[in-house]
């Protein structure tokens, strides 16, 4: 299997020594890359492509798989995958084009457009002419059509040799992996955050995954998925590192002492101081976020003002223009949507009246009661992991069984675990059943204090984060937590 790689139009227009450092930064990750399907393949740049020779042989599966491969990695404008042969003369070129492109030319109106290089004594129009006119005679077309045919068939003359393109294929485009410099994205498993990560990785950024762990492993567990896809899919020829730091602390510090209006901000900053000592750690120069204007109330631009302000980093934000179909379409575009949409969405920090206007004065006030001794500790306590070392097959989130109230064991009790605001809104009264009241940020804690030998049903309005603390609780050992739900 034969391929003729194009660089990206950017790349073409530099300066000869920063084209050639971007042409060999791009030449060393598809070598790495396509080593892993074929340990013998042969790659030789040139000025203006690479040409990978596989050892593989030539079947659909083979040639399927290296295409899908080489579409995604940064730095390729588009790519020909080519059928070579010797030039020997104009009817040896027509007879080869004709073996390939006979079948599909059936019926239908095309053109021939060849691109030649090298000294030859003729020019691509005579070549073109030439093998137009033989399939045209000798083939059941519809005839030439020079505008907007069915068909185009493509042709390369470099020199001696002869290709025939059999498929032209898009690239990524943007520019080689490693040839900027290295970002640190946080990821939270939805639509906008994957989208982030990728179009930063499509510009040739090196990223580290960050994620701020609010409320259990289930959702740990789902981040670290997307993360890795997003990683093997676009990202592989660089390591990197998955880094999750708990944010449980925070959040209950949050809820206990700063009021709610101002919630939604203050979790942003304490988020970006914690991704200012992170990014230092790794001495990176930025951090990237998949924010964009008003799409919540954190995001208008004063809030984001705000929250800029507890650091020094530049803030990369892709998205910050997109509207919210458009990210879901690109995710869809590259496979990040169907993490996204079965992501728990935890809305343990969600206020009733959140602020789009949020004060310097105010903010800085309502931290005053914040004990930052929590954020270290949740910084300190991050987790470090080289993404491609996380398990090939992350465990999917324990089917747990939802019990409704009518099928609910009556020696149960049941734990009411939202907001206390909420709680005061739309009181849970279930007459058969105990019911306690335990705010999800003080679970962890009170859930000790409870008398083992009786089985505790969590129970929330959405059964998110009921289902995110009954794991967190099995997870720390506990074996009599269940979830319920009304019907």
């Amino acid at each position: 299997m034969k391929f003729v790689v194009r660089f990206f139009q950017e790349i073409s227009i530099k300066i000869k020594p920063v084209r050639k450092r971007k042409v060999k930064q791009l030449s060393t990750n598809v070598k790495k890359i396509l080593l892993r399907l074929d340990e013998d393949i042969q790659i030789q740049t040139t000025w203006d492509n690479l040409q990978i020779k596989s050892m593989l042989e030539e079947n659909e599966k083979n040639s399927s798989e290296m295409i899908s491969v080489l579409s995604r990695i940064p730095g390729i404008a588009h790519f020909n995958y080519v059928q070579e042969f010797k030039y020997e003369d104009f009817h040896t070129a027509y007879e080869q084009t004709k073996l390939h492109y006979e079948k599909l030319i059936e019926g239908k109106t095309f053109r021939v457009r060849c691109k030649r290089t090298g000294h030859h004594d003729f020019g691509s129009l005579d070549i073109e002419k030439y093998i137009g006119g033989g399939l045209n005679q000798n083939c059941n077309t519809n005839g030439v059509k020079l505008k907007n045919p069915d068909v185009t068939v493509l042709l390369e003359l470099k020199d001696d040799k002869f290709y025939v393109v059999t498929e032209k294929v898009a690239g990524l485009g943007g520019y080689p992996l490693g040839s900027q410099d290295t970002v640190m994205t946080l990821v939270s498993g939805g639509f906008d955050s994957g989208v982030a990560a990728y179009k930063i990785l499509a510009r040739g950024m090196r990223t580290h995954f960050l994620f701020f762990n609010l409320g259990g492993n289930a959702h740990e567990i789902g981040v670290k998925q997307v993360s890795k896809y997003i990683w093997d899919q676009y990202g592989s020829s660089h390591r990197c590192r998955f880094i999750s730091v708990p944010f449980e602390g925070v959040v209950e510090e949050l809820l206990t002492n700063v009021e709610n209006s101002q919630m939604g901000v203050i979790l942003k900053r304490m988020m970006y101081r914690a991704a200012d000592k992170i990014c230092d750690q790794y001495e990176t120069l930025c951090f990237v976020t998949g924010e964009a204007v008003a799409q919540v109330s954190s995001q208008t631009l004063q809030n984001l003002h705000v929250i800029d302000s507890v650091t020094n980093k530049l803030v990369l934000r892709p998205l910050i223009t997109s509207d919210k179909q458009v990210i879901i379409d690109e995710a869809r575009k590259i496979g990040t949507d169907k993490f996204a949409e079965t992501m728990p969405e935890y809305c343990g920090v969600i206020s009733k009246k959140p602020t789009t206007k949020a004060r310097f004065d105010k903010i800085e006030r309502e931290e005053g009661n914040f004990d930052f001794a929590v954020l270290e500790k949740a910084i300190n306590d991050a987790v470090h992991e080289n993404i491609d070392e996380l398990e090939e097959n992350i465990k999917e989130m324990a089917q747990l069984d939802v019990i409704e109230f009518d099928d609910l064991p009556k020696d149960y009790v049941i734990l009411d675990v939202r907001h206390p605001d909420e709680v005061d809104d739309r009181p849970l009264v279930v007459e058969s059943h105990e019911v306690l009241e335990v705010p999800f940020f003080s679970l962890k804690r009170e859930f000790l204090k409870l008398d083992a030998q009786k089985t505790y049903a969590l129970f929330c309005e959405k059964g998110v984060m009921s289902k995110l603390h009954a794991m967190y609780l099995i997870d720390e050992g506990a074996t009599n937590v269940v979830v319920v739900k009304a019907k």
